[in-house]
């Protein structure tokens, strides 16, 4: 088949490393027309391995791949600038939506590459045994991670494991079984190979025995629900246990603070697991100043903010259906800290205050995910009040009819989590000079911020992320061991065990949940919220306490629940829910009208790329996958 001609694609060729104090990336020259000596020397294996990394970047924290993982779920709705409503909806899903989604074979290609030609290599001083071995290491790693993505997501894919020097327009899919055993043999036999942390010239969080067995454990426990496999559960929970009970080894650990997972200074540190490293420095990817997205552009902080400068005013209202509507002058302008709106995806409210998030008391995970709070930051019509000096505004910004803001100060926007009298210019009897949004207020366009991603650091507000897409966290190992435990891995115990590690993690809170200058800026507080740690005379140890379940507690639909709380906006739900067998239920339950119309259980694997399809024209028509009408 024409995609997997070697000598067609742009590999990279890694020249040297640096390092600094966030981001240990490889240096990486372009070389094109590579043939299958390249891979018979040291750098040609450091220059193939380094192209598979390079296009990660293409897919993980990319427009199209980002909401692919996440719509369609209970999680997201459409947002009102959804560029494909059809991963929305499933309405007239087609091939053609999804073409391009086999590039990754490229890499596969290259991988097969280098560890056919690899152990040819002879050894030196300067090219070590264990130097080999980290190499294939990677590339097993690599290779394992790259198929077990595709056999999730397309389920009928095919299986190469050697290097292909010579165009074909012939493939076919192969056995999922026989997907999965090669997947878990790349992942043992890099479990041998990989350091157990961090090694020159991969650094930062390329592949380690950690990510290694991260990734057997999940692979393990897919494949138990796919066969309904005890055995496979019980691997499952045991290669989870191995890492946790060693993850001093590893290098990893979990943070005391949910809330500092996702500080850019820590996003190479101990909780991640495996990133796809972003930069602004273009040898890195493709980073352009400005870009609204591409391969390699992280736009993953801009998808569902929402777009504050152009749908809300000061002296905003609710029409008749009772949805927010815009009147007065704008008290938000985009910035560096505000970031992009690009409104393509929103959260589903309805299931994250109601499920998920229920207790946002106890559990201080909602506060940490959304921000709830937006500064004014608009300058006045004169007197230059609001006008943004690295960064930091100050002075009087706009006048509404209950009064002016001050910049920086006063709040702008509150997204509360509750229906509040009097909204949205009122609370209660008192006037707010900002506006509130109740939930009932939302639109497609209207909505809390998911702000564990974002990146203020810019240097520019029209500028992509600079931060890595964090592909794993330490976190989910608990959580993949409780589901393991859950399924007949473990005991009952053992699963509510596990999920107590998080959720008491959960219980810790820095400070107030609100913004600085509390949810009313210099207006009045109530008392509801005043600025406490933990609200309404919650205490550490009481939290602690709430947070605690016991085995009874512990359903599927729990442990899910527990991940959204978790991982919402990581990438993971549409996997989450395909790997569970638990997208129709979940969706008929949160997300009935939008996604629920059109759902079939065939919906559970993307359609096969069209591109693949018209492409093989030798030998059998490579098979859609059946029954949606694809």
């Amino acid at each position: 088949m024409k995609r997997y001609k070697i000598v067609s694609y742009v590999l990279l060729i890694a020249t040297s490393l640096i390092s600094n104090s966030c981001n240990n990336l490889l240096v990486e020259k372009p070389q094109s027309n590579v043939v299958p000596s390249a891979f018979a020397s040291p750098p040609g294996l450091l220059g193939g391995i380094s192209g598979v990394y390079n296009d990660l970047r293409a897919n993980w924290g990319t427009e199209g791949f980002t909401i692919n993982q996440m719509a369609g779920t209970d999680e997201y709705l459409e947002g009102g600038s959804a560029g494909n409503p059809r991963v929305f909806t499933y309405n007239g899903m087609t091939g053609g939506d999804f073409s391009g989604g086999f590039s990754l074979y490229s890499d596969i290609n290259a991988l097969n590459g280098i560890l056919q030609l690899g152990p040819t290599i002879p050894v030196s001083s300067t090219f070590t045994q264990a130097t080999l071995a980290q190499y294939l290491g990677q590339a097993q790693f690599l290779r394992a991670f790259i198929y077990f993505y595709l056999v999730q997501t397309f389920g009928n894919i095919p299986l190469h494991t050697t290097f292909i020097t010579a165009p074909t327009q012939a493939d076919a899919p192969a056995p999922a079984s026989a997907i999965y055993s090669q997947i878990v043999q790349d992942l043992n036999n890099s479990i041998t190979n990989l350091p157990a942390t961090p090694t020159a010239p991969f650094l930062g969080k390329a592949a380690t025995i950690g990510a290694a067995k991260w990734l057997l454990a999940k692979v393990y426990l897919t494949r138990g629900w796919l066969t309904s496999s005890p055995a496979d559960f019980t691997l499952a929970y045991n290669t989870a246990m191995d890492l946790i009970n060693n993850k001093a080894t590893y290098g990893l650990d979990l943070w005391q603070d949910y809330a500092d997972a996702f500080k850019p200074a820590n996003d190479y540190g101990k909780e991640t697991i495996f990133v796809s490293d972003h930069s602004s420095d273009t040898k890195y990817g493709e980073y352009a100043q400005g870009s609204a997205g591409g391969n390699g552009i992280n736009v993953t902080p801009w998808m569902g903010l929402f777009n504050g400068p152009s749908v809300l005013g000061i002296n905003s209202t609710v029409n008749s259906s009772g949805a927010i509507t815009s009147a007065g002058p704008s008290m938000l302008v985009r910035d560096v800290q505000f970031g992009r709106p690009f409104t393509r995806i929103r959260p589903n409210m309805n299931y994250l205050l109601h499920q998920a998030f229920a207790d946002r008391i106890n559990d201080s995970r909602y506060n940490k995910t959304f921000q709830t709070v937006w500064l004014e930051n608009a300058g006045a019509a004169s007197g230059g009040g609001g006008q943004a000096v690295t960064g930091v505004y100050s002075g009087l910004g706009v006048t509404g009819s209950r009064g002016t803001l001050t910049c920086g100060v006063d709040t702008a926007v509150w997204f509360s989590d509750y229906e509040v009298p009097g909204a949205p210019q009122a609370f209660g009897s008192r006037p707010f000079k900002g506006i509130i949004v109740t939930p009932s207020m939302q639109t497609p366009t209207v909505y809390p911020y998911m702000k564990k991603l974002a990146d203020p650091s810019r240097a520019s507000q029209n500028d992509p992320s600079e931060r890595p897409v964090v592909i794993a966290r330490f976190s989910e190992v608990y959580l993949i061991a409780a589901e393991a435990a859950f399924m007949g891995g473990g005991t009952p115990q053992n699963a509510a065990d596990m999920l107590n590690v998080v959720r008491q993690r959960a219980a810790y809170r820095t400070g107030t949940p609100y913004a600085p200058g509390g949810a009313f800026g210099s207006s009045s507080t109530p008392s509801t919220m005043n600025g406490d740690p933990y609200p309404n005379g919650v205490t550490y140890g009481s939290a602690v306490t709430a947070q605690t379940i016991t085995s009874g507690q512990v359903t599927l639909d729990f442990i899910l629940d527990e991940r959204t709380r978790e991982f919402y906006g990581e990438s993971v739900r549409w996997l989450d829910l395909v790997r569970t067998q638990s997208l129709d239920s979940r969706i008929a339950a949160w997300n009935p009208v939008e996604a629920g119309a059109h759902f079939q259980a065939c919906n559970a694997l993307r359609p096969i790329p069209l591109d693949e399809i018209n492409l093989v024209t030798v030998g059998p028509k490579y098979p859609q996958n059946p029954n949606c009408g694809y």
